[in-house]
């Protein structure tokens, strides 16, 4: 004979036996993420653009200025300098990011203990701190005591002073970003595992070879994966420029590594120009939105009119 509930245990479940309707917990779980979202990008993104056209020096109103501080910025070669500085940077870390992110990808997405730990390896990179990334990167390349240079002394091969010439200094703030791409790997790997083996297993039995196989299959279904990482790459390896810029060189030699956010930041913070800061960030944006219009153009992703 089942057991009457006592009056308390009744109200108890009553007290706690309410749902509420699926959408309206997707709008509870998704409302944190909208807030952060406006709060820290919509928010001082709008603020940003009205600031680009004001005199602000952090103590005061803002005077509107209009279009004055892009002119003024344009006129100074130091921030041309430190556009062209970052355009050259974007345009070698990226596609080499790219490229390596996708090699390992495929060398590594095979199931097992060993790949996982290889995995890992290659994903250890992205999750050090800048600074200490940084840090790290400034003892490897240290001339007279650097493992770098031990090593290509070793083979034989020259021992450049890497931070104290521009080309070289460059050239370092390249090849460290490429050690960080464990992010771009892991999405490629994700893109791996989405193409069915069939395709693969109906090419070999076509009599595809390897390279047929990466170049018929593989490529064109990672397209939009790599379009994905490419516009992605170009904000983020920018961004990741100020702290290897400001730890290990400075700008330095002769404003070789001088890159648009450690401009940006120098003007905001050591000269309290901060309408000038915004305006900066501004035409750093319009640079990326020029490469990004570029590369759709050259690889045809905006249509014809002749499809429509």
């Amino acid at each position: 004979m089942e057991r009457p509930q006592t009056l308390p245990m009744q109200l108890s479940k009553a007290k706690f036996n309410w749902r509420l309707p699926y959408k309206t917990q997707l709008r509870f779980f998704l409302l944190p993420y909208l807030v952060g979202t406006l709060i820290l990008v919509v928010i001082p993104a709008v603020a940003t653009s009205l600031i680009a056209f004001t005199e602000y020096k952090a103590i005061g109103v803002p005077r509107f200025v209009g279009l004055q501080n892009f002119r003024d910025l344009l006129s100074f070669g130091l921030v041309r300098m430190s556009l062209r500085n970052s355009a050259i940077f974007l345009l070698l870390a990226v596609p080499l990011r790219l490229l390596g992110a996708l090699l390992l990808a495929l060398l590594l997405q095979r199931k097992g203990r060993m790949f996982g730990s290889y995995r890992t390896a290659v994903y250890v990179p992205t999750i050090i701190p800048e600074a200490a990334y940084a840090l790290l990167w400034l003892w490897i390349f240290n001339p007279v005591y650097g493992p770098l240079n031990l090593v290509l002394g070793g083979l034989g091969l020259p021992t450049p002073a890497w931070l104290t010439e521009p080309g070289t200094a460059r050239l370092a703030m390249v090849i460290l970003s490429l050690f960080q791409m464990g992010e771009g790997f892991v999405v490629l790997l994700a893109g791996l595992a989405n193409i069915p083996r069939s395709f693969y297993e109906s090419a070999r039995v076509d009599g595809a070879n390897s390279w047929q196989c990466f170049w018929q299959i593989t490529l064109p279904l990672l397209t939009p994966w790599l379009m994905l990482l490419t516009f992605r790459d170009l904000v983020i390896s920018l961004q990741n420029t100020f702290a290897p810029s400001f730890i290990m060189t400075y700008g330095g030699p002769y404003y070789a590594t001088t890159f648009a956010p450690l401009l940006i930041y120098e003007l905001a913070f050591d000269y309290f120009e901060l309408g000038l800061a915004a305006a900066l960030l501004l035409l750093t944006y319009a640079l990326l939105g020029l490469i990004v219009l570029g590369i759709v153009n050259i690889l045809g992703l905006g249509g014809s009119t002749d499809e429509a």
